[in-house]
């Protein structure tokens, strides 16, 4: 079986490809063209052939992923489905299945039936929780088992992996003479991974045999994310010399790993100040050669939690607008506890809104919904204004609420309300594309 890139580059346009191209309304040949050059991936593993097609990368809508799983103190397989389900109704486009407490085979089987997103997961999360069950020990990880654990998972139809390959020996010595960090290490699988090396004094096996990774994740077509494990986890260890040591090899790697044939995406970054954004995206893809970038949050500010969610959102905007690629949600449980299904929900609108304000900066040709929105809200046109929100039901509900008494006008302003009074000055003098076209509206 050849992979989405390697058809690509043969000039083949994939159903899945054309399927991407009418969800994203771009024309067939960009989707190929993109997939082929290592610009855009397409995560759909043929084990799941109803599973959503959603393309990821350059000049592509900015992407959200949802991240569930369990933990060693909450294991539930029904909170699994809830929380899957949750981020399937809210919009997700992908979701990472993360658990490492529990039946986790069970849990990965239950939520990939469940669920028509495509799945990604950590397969070090599993392989270092059953060898801590095993041998009391996670440092006693056969590593052979654990390429036959990737494997195993692949064939059970996960779509992307992250894959922590670029940790090495190297990258950890740049820990040590740094004087460790301020935020620490807060990967769990680099973390573990890096116990792992030093315990039996070896270098990381995924990253020595590269090649074998590729070689199963091109068995299965999957997307090879390549694991930020070093990534920051305080603003003021943002960019340091153990974090760049890996983003380099990442990106050497994800060029490797499309000569094989293989879909790559790199991870990054973490915690990462505001006006660094930008030179963090320019880094990952000038070094990478245009891999789509799947960023994980990133957290402007360290001070945020409780309320993470829109600390993330913040850098999201930020990432959209200067060309991550996918964008993985913060829930406002972020550095405090296990989400739960509402903070599943509540972690994937925020996300959303952010994406949609960095796609609005990064392609202003593509503005025409806000546009529309604004004209129903200035004609106080309740109905056609709720058709094009991004979230009607909540909105809905808040009306609904607090109704007032004239029904053209809401409780904020009541009789002095600026819309009214400027519609019934200025109406007469509307003309072009200002008038709003009733036929144009259409629900999302």
């Amino acid at each position: 079986m050849k992979t989405q890139l390697e058809l690509a580059r043969e000039g083949i346009i994939t159903p899945q490809m054309k399927k991407a191209a009418i969800d994203e309304g771009v024309a067939e040949t960009l989707i190929r063209d993109g997939i082929a050059y290592g610009h855009i991936v397409l995560p759909c593993s043929p084990s799941r052939p109803n599973q959503n097609v959603v393309a990821i990368g350059r000049g592509l809508r900015t992407k959200v992923n949802a991240s569930i799983g369990t933990s060693s103190d909450i294991n539930s397989i029904e909170l699994e489905i809830k929380k899957a389900k949750a981020a399937e109704e809210e919009k997700a486009d992908t979701l990472m299945e993360l658990s490492t407490g529990g039946d986790l085979n069970a849990i990965r089987q239950a939520v990939l039936a469940e669920c028509n997103l495509p799945v990604g997961n950590v397969p070090l999360y599993q392989a270092f929780s059953e060898a801590a069950k095993k041998y009391r020990n996670p440092n006693k990880l056969d590593s052979e088992y654990l390429f036959e654990l990737i494997e195993r998972q692949l064939a059970d139809g996960i779509s992307f992996m992250a894959i922590h390959c670029g940790i090495n020996r190297f990258s950890i010595e740049r820990l040590r003479k740094q004087g460790f960090r301020y935020g620490g290490l807060v990967s769990k699988g680099g973390t573990f991974m890096v116990s792992w090396m030093e315990y039996n004094q070896k270098e990381n096996p995924l990253y020595e045999q590269f090649d074998r990774v590729c070689a199963l994740m091109k068995k299965y077509d999957a997307v090879l994310s390549l694991g930020n494990g070093i990534r920051a986890g305080a603003i003021h260890d943002s960019h340091d010399r153990a974090q760049m040591a890996e983003m380099i090899i990442n990106c050497e790697l994800a060029e490797l790993g499309r000569e094989m044939g293989c879909q790559m995406m790199v991870e990054g970054p973490g915690h990462v100040p505001l006006d660094e954004i930008a030179g963090n995206i320019m880094l990952e893809k000038a070094m990478s050669g245009g891999a789509p970038y799947y960023v994980l949050g990133p957290l402007p500010a360290d001070s945020g939690a409780g309320y993470d969610h829109i600390t993330a959102a913040i850098g999201a905007a930020h990432s959209a607008h200067h060309g991550a690629d996918l964008i993985c949600y913060i829930t406002p449980a972020e550095h405090l506890a296990l989400p739960n299904e509402q903070d599943v929900r509540e972690g994937v609108r925020a996300t959303r809104l952010a994406a949609r304000i960095g796609d609005i900066a990064k392609y202003p040709e593509r503005r025409e919904q806000e546009k529309r929105v604004a004209l129903a809200r200035r004609d106080s046109a309740w109905e056609d204004h709720f058709k094009l929100l991004m979230f009607p039901e909540q909105a809905r509900a808040i009306r609904k609420e607090r109704t007032p008494e004239n029904e053209r006008t809401c409780t904020m302003c009541g009789d002095f309300c600026a819309n009214e009074r400027g519609y019934a000055l200025f109406k007469d003098d509307i003309r072009g594309d200002r008038c709003r076209k009733v036929e144009a509206i259409i629900e999302e």
